[in-house]
């Protein structure tokens, strides 16, 4: 016996439907522009790496890993694949492969799906979407300090208000292994108070412990060993130089440094754009310097630094600000009825797109009256109206949709008047 229920997507896997399709449409053009702006380019990875990837770039002891990925086993050679729960990893694994940094370095943009198996909430799916920003090949502050004041730029495009900028430094790999040292000698005298996680994680990865949001252990973590107490003068001076960048461009920031983010992979600066409008996942916008995960991945040190932002977040926000979706966009509706009407209808229709316009040709029959309540229901600027008398005359009857007069307008001068309504 057949099973007849209705199939419905995946659980936090969403459909984006045609109105909503807009608002995106039209972020992503504004995201591409910014973007361009920055001298940027355009790079695209698979969906699915080997999950070896993610386990050496990201690490082994982090939620992403132990708990979050899409991993299955390729049912034709055995490999052990997973669907991309970050781009960071994919992007330079790409970059090492294809030789990108042989000449020099690289900017380089990214944008699409990501997986993680989770429990869906407001602003946190198991299919969702990011755009994330790669410098590749670039040591100083002064490329850390850029991608934050691009983000300030993006913010003031997109109308995106009430975020803050929070900014630490997880200093380079021998103060936090003194770090990490002295953070594991101060959990093991409060092992009573740790939770499963932080039990697992004290001896693999002491440092996500900082991370934990348990209130239970609030107090505990706010009196923990510091990182900043650690840090050479090299790294110290890398991030007073992020600082004194930002200040010179007014851009206000808060030192935060229980900041550690949860992928293994980054080091010296890293930051967040928070916001406290979309409940618990309040981040909006996330990155820093990984300047270790080239070697980590299999190719020459190289320094890097950069960041990815939730496009679901970013369009809650600016949905709570009352940002409407925009109509699809359309020129020309054509309202047709007869045989020989239809035949020129299609003529008609094909010579505006050639001049650029967009038209919908109204297909599916139907009365006069009906197509144009569908022409005013459209976002249409006009209706081209084809009926025999036009058709034995060659012409059309051009009616303006929001507001003006109806007139009788000959095929010659069809595109021009079109366009005059436009303006």
């Amino acid at each position: 016996m057949s099973d007849n229920k209705t199939l419905q997507a995946v659980k936090g896997m969403n459909d984006i439907l045609p109105d909503e399709a807009q608002l995106w449409l039209w972020f992503e053009d504004t995201v591409r522009e910014w973007l361009e702006g920055y001298g940027y380019r355009n790079i695209r990875m698979p969906l699915v790496e080997p999950t070896a990837l993610f386990k050496r770039a990201i690490g082994e002891v982090t939620d992403i890993v132990e708990k979050e990925m899409y991993s299955f086993e390729d049912s034709l050679n055995g490999d052990q694949l997973t669907l991309r729960p970050e781009g960071t990893a994919s992007c330079v694994r790409a970059v090492l492969q294809h030789n990108l940094l042989y000449n020099a370095p690289q900017r380089l943009w990214y944008a699409g799906q990501m997986f993680r198996h989770e429990r869906p909430q407001k602003g946190r799916y198991r299919q969702f979407h990011q755009v994330g920003v790669e410098a590749l090949g670039f040591a100083g502050p002064d490329i850390d300090a850029e991608q934050i004041v691009m983000c300030v730029r993006l913010w003031k495009k997109l109308g995106i208000r009430d975020v803050a900028l929070q900014i630490n430094t997880l200093g380079d790999a021998a103060s936090r292994q003194r770090h990490r040292e002295k953070l594991i000698a101060y959990f093991e005298q409060h092992k009573e108070v740790l939770d499963a996680d932080a039990q697992r994680r004290l001896y693999s990865n002491p440092l996500r412990i900082l991370d934990t949001k348990n209130p239970a252990m609030q107090a505990l973590v706010s009196a923990a060993p510091k990182l900043m107490d650690e840090l050479e003068a090299e790294a110290i001076v890398h991030f007073e130089a992020v600082q004194a960048i930002l200040t010179q461009h007014d851009i206000a920031f808060e030192i935060n440094p229980r900041l550690v983010r949860g992928l293994d992979y980054y080091n010296r600066t890293v930051f967040e754009w928070v916001t406290t409008r979309l409940g618990a996942q309040g981040t909006i916008c996330a990155g820093g310097r990984f300047d270790g995960l080239i070697e980590q991945i299999g190719g020459k040190p190289a320094p890097a630094c950069g960041f990815a932002m939730g496009v679901e977040r970013l369009l809650a926000l600016l949905q709570e600000d009352g940002m409407q979706n925009p109509p699809a966009p359309l020129d020309v509706y054509v309202v047709h009825q007869g045989e020989q009407a239809q035949e020129m209808a299609w003529r008609v229709a094909e010579n505006l797109r050639d001049g650029g316009l967009r038209v919908l040709l109204h297909c599916g029959g139907g009365s006069f009256k009906s197509q144009m309540k569908k022409a005013d229901g459209s976002s249409a600027v006009c209706a081209v109206i084809i009926g025999d008398d036009e058709v034995a005359a060659n012409v059309v009857m051009l009616k303006p949709l929001r507001g003006g007069e109806q007139q009788r307008v000959g095929l010659e001068e069809l595109q021009r008047k079109i366009c005059e309504l436009i303006k």
